[in-house]
């Protein structure tokens, strides 16, 4: 063998090698992805009560079933599920009138959030992965979110926050994941989402990104991992379950 089969060899078996590596050996984890309602504070019972309120002035049929499925919803989508199920249709412009009234609604409840509205736990084990030397994001539809993010003064844990300000497609589209692992300059195969909606879990894997839902395994069959308490997560577990795809 002369010495250019050799190099032609060479290469051919660090190919290989890489090759088996990347598709056989766990993706590292470098940036952790949060959504806010519901897995960093509790905003949606604000969300619900603005969303009530309209429905309630236009004699709409809202109960808390129907509530649960405008979570991660963007606003005009969650304003069309509402409608849809009481049989009403109206104009684009109307849609957009209902929906800025309903955020008002919800901006006067924003008034009254505090630390009792903080998920348990949550902050805490986001430090823990700041700590670790992790980067992490926030992704909320909610064109609020920053807002959110100020009150409870928690802007701090973010490198990188995107809103509903900054998107264009609601959940599953995988738009407001792939943003946020772009403004963290990480590729979406290193990131991990958590999320407490059927829709974002979708938008995850629909980004490439692992998922992790917060909240019952009923709500959230689609999930690979479930948890209900941060306080149960041991991080260096999570890195391992979530770096391998099942």
């Amino acid at each position: 063998m002369d010495l250019g089969q050799r190099h032609r060899a060479t290469r051919a078996v660090v190919h290989f090698v890489t090759f088996y590596y990347s598709v056989h050996m766990p993706q590292e984890l470098h940036g952790f992805v949060f959504d806010l309602d519901g897995v960093v504070v509790f905003t949606d019972k604000y969300h619900y009560l603005g969303w009530k309120k309209l429905a309630d002035q236009h004699g709409w049929e809202l109960d808390e079933s129907l509530g649960h499925q405008l979570r991660g919803v963007s606003r005009i989508p969650a304003l069309e599920v509402i409608l849809d199920h009481n049989g009403v249709v109206l104009s684009d412009d109307e849609k957009h009138r209902l929906g800025d009234q309903k955020n008002e609604y919800y901006k006067a409840l924003l008034q009254q959030i505090n630390e009792s509205d903080i998920y348990p736990g949550s902050i805490g084990f986001i430090k823990r992965v700041r700590d670790r030397g992790l980067s992490t994001a926030l992704a909320s539809a909610s064109k609020n979110a920053q807002a959110v993010l100020e009150a409870l003064q928690l802007t701090h844990l973010f490198d990188a926050v995107v809103t509903g300000n900054d998107i264009t497609r609601s959940k599953p589209d995988p738009q407001v994941f792939l943003l946020a692992a772009r403004r963290l300059g990480i590729a979406p195969e290193h990131c991990i989402v958590f999320e407490d909606a059927y829709s974002g879990i979708e938008a995850a894997k629909n980004a490439g990104m692992h998922a992790v839902g917060v909240g019952p395994v009923d709500r959230l069959p689609n999930a690979p991992l479930c948890i209900t308490d941060y306080a149960e997560i041991a991080l260096d577990d999570l890195i391992e379950r979530g770096t391998a795809w099942n």
